[in-house]
């Protein structure tokens, strides 16, 4: 098994804010980040597969075909947007992170083919902040 990453960057803006709890208790939790005027990040994103290469071409996937993927499954619905409001495939979601990552597998994950396994999404938030995920399966 051998594994390849690809990273990707993009901006998005986003506010951390439970819609069941008072200003107070958020600003409390999320402090800056909850901000009513929102507050973005510059993304770096590590999508990494994993698999057997191929007798043909010795790759596991291509790493060209792989970054076009993310670019047009992810990058095109995140990239200077806000996370709350425009991206489709966090409707309804806490814009957390961790959940933005298990939202990026799921989006990703549909698209491979079988040969192809993903094995981890690690999303940088900030030089000093990054969640990883590795699957729920």
């Amino acid at each position: 098994m051998i594994y390849l990453t690809r990273v990707e960057s993009f901006n998005a803006a986003h506010k951390l804010s439970n819609p069941g709890w008072t200003k107070e208790q958020n600003q409390e939790v999320f402090g800056k980040c909850a901000n009513e005027n929102w507050h973005g990040h510059n993304y770096e994103l590590h999508v990494t597969v994993k698999g057997n290469p191929d007798p043909d071409t010795g790759f596991v996937y291509n790493a060209k075909t792989l970054g076009v993927l993310i670019k047009d499954v992810i990058i095109e619905q995140v990239d200077h947007r806000n996370l709350n409001v425009d991206v489709p495939f966090m409707a309804g979601k806490f814009t957390s992170a961790e959940n933005f990552a298990i939202a990026i597998w799921d989006e990703l994950d549909k698209h491979l083919p079988e040969s192809v396994l993903l094995h981890c999404i690690k999303l940088y938030e900030t030089p000093r902040i990054y969640v990883e995920y590795y699957g729920g399966k």
